[in-house]
């Protein structure tokens, strides 16, 4: 695997060129720095301490745990004690986005390496950046990149808000006058073979922490996307940095080589990296995306029945909620499907951009070097789900249009 300098160049000697440099890298990835750390799956440094370790361990077990807590009572509930079909098929919702997390945060510690090589390579693009020109495009990519993240979170926890706080809020405390009970409702249904959760103060401790559980999930789903959307961002950021260098192949430019040959090595070489980053970012995601395309397909289908059902009995809040959680699952399935649309259409922009430069004016057969970009762009590099589909905007109608057919079945069943 290549190794990546994570030294700092000459040009960064001063205390204020760091300072800027600094400030880019977390342009580009301090989103991501906060939904992954309080989470415990922020990849660790070479010379993380033992002590910051065995912590980070203990977070993740305490996610776990958290996890399980909303998903095993729950599912108890719905196997022996619930025997109303739609109630069954209610809970198969949130239980399957728990299984979703469930996945998700194990693929997360499991690529820690992986992301944390995606992490390196960014810093180093910043570290290794030497004209304005190419500045401007990395920081457009990054700010674009960023607010991709910030649309992730927002919608995700649009359905939190609604699912955890809107929905208890208009429910109110259930009052059992015939044995004197005053409780909060539980958002995740608890099994009354583990724990009555009527009585308190067990009411409100299980309350607090199956809350606590849902910020959890929820950021899971929020830090997947926004890992997904960012390392692909960033990536195309530098394949329009690469086209911008193929511009100025012919006549040059103050900080490239004085030789058309030298140009072309640059150029080779960082279409190289962005190749084998490409490929990184594929291993990093590949199994986020494909828990997310499976679970959004089912997950669309369950919240489309419930929006059908619960307008048929008049219940605007459950409504309102389910459409909010609808919206913020078609938007990340859209996200990961659109970034996989970029990286290709831009991997074949390169390609173009190869043919469209003036090389006639190359001196000599150093016109000929150009036909190995050519080639090498003509192989484009695709993200995939699982290495079962493609993203991209052909696969999102696919999906949408799958979890329209389970719809139908789904209610010619019930």
């Amino acid at each position: 695997m290549e190794q990546v300098d994570t030294t700092v160049p000459k040009y960064l000697t001063t205390e204020g060129e760091f300072e800027k440099y600094d400030k880019y890298v977390n342009l580009s990835i301090q989103w991501n720095r906060w939904l992954l750390k309080p989470i415990g799956v922020w990849p660790k440094s070479p010379d993380t301490s033992r002590l910051a370790k065995w912590f980070n361990l203990l977070l993740n077990v305490v996610c776990y745990f958290l996890i399980s807590f909303l998903f095993i009572p729950c599912g108890l509930y719905v196997l022996l004690e619930v025997e109303d079909v739609y109630n069954k098929i209610k809970l198969f919702g949130p239980l399957s986005f728990c299984m979703m997390a469930y996945l998700k945060y194990y693929a997360l510690i499991v690529h820690e390496n992986d992301i944390r090589e995606c992490v390196e390579r960014i810093e180093w693009d910043w570290r290794n950046i030497k004209h304005s020109e190419d500045r401007n495009i990395m920081v457009a990519s990054a700010n674009f990149g960023r607010q991709v993240a910030g649309f992730c979170t927002f919608f995700v926890y649009s359905g939190f808000i609604f699912y955890y706080i809107a929905v208890p809020i208009s429910v109110g405390m259930v009052v059992v006058e015939e044995e004197n009970l005053t409780f909060v409702p539980m958002t995740f249904p608890f099994s009354t073979y583990i724990t009555d959760t009527r009585h308190s103060p067990a009411n409100e401790i299980l309350f607090s922490i199956q809350f606590l559980g849902g910020v959890l999930i929820h950021g899971i789903a929020a830090a997947g996307c926004s890992l997904a959307a960012v390392f692909a961002v960033h990536v195309c950021g530098q394949m329009k940095v690469l086209m911008c260098w193929l511009g100025h192949l012919v006549h040059g430019r103050a900080d490239m080589c004085k030789t058309v040959n030298g140009r072309i090595a640059s150029i080779v070489s960082q279409h190289v990296r962005i190749l084998k980053c490409l490929t990184l970012i594929e291993k990093a995601v590949t199994q986020i995306s494909f828990v997310e395309v499976s679970g959004c397909t089912l997950g669309i289908c369950l919240l489309g029945y419930y929006i059908i059902m619960e307008w048929n009995s008049k219940d605007v809040t459950a409504f309102l909620m389910y459409t909010v959680i609808l919206i913020s699952y078609i938007f990340n399935i859209f996200i990961f499907c659109y970034i996989g649309e970029h990286v290709a259409e831009l991997c074949k922009k390169v390609g173009e951009m190869s043919y469209m430069i003036e090389w006639h004016r190359l001196p000599g057969n150093e016109r000929l070097d150009l036909i190995l970009i050519i080639a090498m762009s003509n192989s484009t590099m695709k993200l995939t789900a699982g290495n079962f589909v493609k993203l991209s905007l052909s696969s999102f109608s696919d999906i949408v249009k799958t979890s329209v057919g389970l719809l139908n079945m789904l209610r010619t069943l019930t």
